[in-house]
């Protein structure tokens, strides 16, 4: 558990801060700082492409560097950077800090990712992934407190002094982590993969074993449909719920339940998946997700919050899910190669929803058949859980796969 939690508190700190404090600080930003709606756009498509670049280098050369140091050097990297955000005026300087946080962050997770299924206990992988998934939704939380109880005493650039000093905390209790887990890399509960560095797949094999594998190649293939739905979903449901006239209140307590459900399912899905079976637990992700978006749409002043649930429960945790998934065939090395992969698929996804609901919006003047794509996607996410679930019961004899255990 201590792993989870301190892996956790690494997400908060990457994703958290890196990719959403900005979010929550900008209004007070824009305040003294002349940050327009031009800014933001672009901090927006460049944030986004330097995740998928970090996620696309990571699966090609990952396997070649120490996880270890790869997570404490994005720490202490976005750590400088939270602390720097603190004195900056320009907002070209801001947006260039902004997109190597954002570049940082996919390095953070594909190094937990490795470490996890590296050092932690193979019956626990998904439980403890889904555990330090769930630090993004932490990390939601953190953002309020810092914006409730810090900002409005000191100011915003205070908001970034602390979460630096909170990066400098977590980064000094992961390298604790790492240097115990070091001493004691000789225990049963450590996987062989230590032993085997070849278990890496170079560039052509992990390509090859992405479209050839039905494992890596379900993986990906969920992660773009998940990308699709809920980065459309969160980047257009205010601007959705204006539209039909709802207060804006509304928005927010649906944000707050997505975080709170977000934290809770980072622990229960996880274990579900152990213990009953990857299918089984993206089979009830995928459920909740799909009635609260067939609920939302039928009536979104009546079921946001359900839809909120049903977001929490599967955003959060999928990204542990996944990646213990692949780990049962995969090595360490390459399930992290995988799961980078994986990252870039979920955010061509996003940006193929964004840019079709910005066509939508603009050629009807409404998002409501937007919201109706959406959920046409989140039913075709629990048939191919349905797939995945009942094919798993009965697995077909194939040719060993690359990089295996």
């Amino acid at each position: 558990m201590r792993l989870a939690i301190t892996f956790g508190f690494n997400q908060v700190i990457s994703h958290g801060f890196g990719l959403f404090l900005f979010a929550a600080l900008v209004p007070l930003m824009q305040q003294s700082i002349d940050i327009t709606s031009w800014h933001l756009a672009t901090i927006g498509a460049l944030t986004q492409l330097a995740y998928l670049a970090g996620a696309m280098l990571l699966g090609v050369i990952g396997h070649r560097l120490d996880s270890g140091k790869l997570l404490l050097g994005s720490g202490l990297l976005t750590s400088a950077l939270l602390f720097t955000m603190a004195w900056l005026s320009d907002p070209l300087i801001i947006t260039v800090v902004l997109t190597v946080m954002a570049f940082s962050a996919a390095f953070c997770w594909g190094g937990i990712v490795e470490m996890t299924t590296c050092y932690g206990r193979l019956d626990r992988a998904s439980t403890n992934l889904s555990i330090s998934a769930s630090g993004t939704a932490w990390g939601y939380s953190f953002n309020g407190l810092v914006i409730l109880l810090v900002v409005p005493v000191f100011g915003w650039r205070s908001g970034w002094i602390a979460a630096a000093v909170f990066g400098l905390v977590v980064l000094l209790a992961t390298l604790q982590l790492l240097k115990s887990l070091k001493r004691n890399n000789e225990n049963a509960n450590i996987n062989v993969d230590l032993l085997v560095p070849s278990s890496a797949m170079s560039s052509g094999q992990l390509f090859k074993t992405v479209f050839t594998e039905r494992t890596a190649f379900l993986s990906c293939l969920v992660l773009f449909l998940v990308g699709l739905s809920t980065m459309t979903f969160s980047t257009w449901l205010n601007v959705f719920l204006a539209q039909l006239g709802l207060p804006a209140s509304l928005g927010g307590y649906t944000w707050s339940v997505i975080g709170i459900t977000g934290m809770i399912a980072g622990f229960a899905v996880g274990k579900l998946a152990d213990q009953k079976g990857h299918g089984l637990s993206l089979l009830a992700m995928f459920g909740a997700f799909a009635i609260g978006l067939v609920a939302f749409t039928y009536d979104p002043a009546k079921f946001v919050l359900l839809a909120g649930i049903g977001y929490g429960l599967m955003y959060f945790p999928i990204w542990g899910v996944i990646a213990g998934w692949v780990s049962k065939q995969y090595s360490s090395k390459a399930t992290m190669q995988i799961n980078g992969i994986g990252m870039v698929t979920f955010g061509l996804g996003g940006a193929l929803g964004n840019l079709m609901a910005g066509f939508i919006n603009d050629a009807t003047g409404s998002l409501i058949n937007v919201y109706w794509l959406i959920t046409a996607v989140g039913c075709v996410l629990f048939m191919l859980a349905g797939y995945i679930y009942f094919s798993s019961r009965h697995p077909a004899n194939g040719e060993p796969l690359v990089g295996a255990h």
